[in-house]
């Protein structure tokens, strides 16, 4: 990705974009700017907090490990989206993992430039609420889908947010391995595999890492369906 590119691609993101114009410019000229490859890691748990990033290319998954050594996947990130804002800001230790789960690029501003901006004009401190509130929002979005939904409706529902159409046909890459989507969704690998089957009635064919949805508009009627109808299908 280009230098301009990568610049308008930040400017973009949810933190960045509401932001005036000279203040985008002051945090774009402290950032770092960093490639990963698939498996390396951006940062570790209880590491201290020194930056925001902002993902401008590929996928990163936050996580943290049991008692038990497990992985749990607490969250998993794209371009334009944002992390760290609140645990950066209050010089706090990382409460979970990074890993890239692709080739990504990603841009990391120093906590102590966005500290000083804000001491300088207040208003940026409304961005960063923003951006909190939308990583809340989408933990409680998670929440209810655990709470509320079957197995095979939470992977109806990722699939449609991977659709670049809302009617008709459509075909979807799988943006990482099948292990981090169970993990995303709260599955087993297994419970996944059996879901995916209680999806072919629904117009899903799943083929390795590409998915083939016959009507989106019918996944989306059984993503949104009651439960209850759903639990023996």
């Amino acid at each position: 990705m280009s230098h301009e590119r990568q610049k308008a691609v930040a400017r973009q993101s949810l933190l960045l974009r509401s932001l005036p114009e000279q203040h985008v410019d002051t945090l774009l000229s402290h950032a770092i700017w960093r490639t990963y490859d698939r498996g390396e890691t951006i940062f570790l748990q209880e590491e201290k907090a020194q930056a925001i990033h902002v993902m401008l290319d590929g996928w990163v998954k936050l996580f943290r490990m049991t008692p038990t050594g497990a992985e749990a996947v607490v969250s998993v990130f794209t371009r334009g989206e944002s992390f760290g804002e609140a645990v950066a800001l209050r010089n706090m230790p990382y409460p979970v993992s990074a890993e890239a789960v692709s080739a990504c690029e990603i841009m990391h501003i120093p906590s102590p430039a966005l500290v000083a901006l804000i001491r300088e004009d207040s208003e940026i401190g409304i961005s960063i609420l923003a951006a909190t509130f939308s990583h809340l929002h989408s933990l409680v979005a998670q929440l209810e889908q655990l709470k509320a939904q079957t197995g095979a409706q939470r992977v109806a529902e990722f699939l449609l947010s991977l659709c670049d159409s809302d009617e008709g046909a459509c075909a979807v890459t799988l943006p990482y391995d099948k292990m981090l989507i169970a993990g995303r969704l709260g599955m087993k690998p297994e419970s996944l595999s059996r879901a995916f089957s209680r999806l072919k009635p629904a117009g899903v064919t799943v083929n390795r890492n590409h998915a083939e949805i016959g009507d989106v508009e019918m996944l989306r009627e059984y993503a949104e369906s009651d439960p209850a109808d759903n639990w023996s299908r």
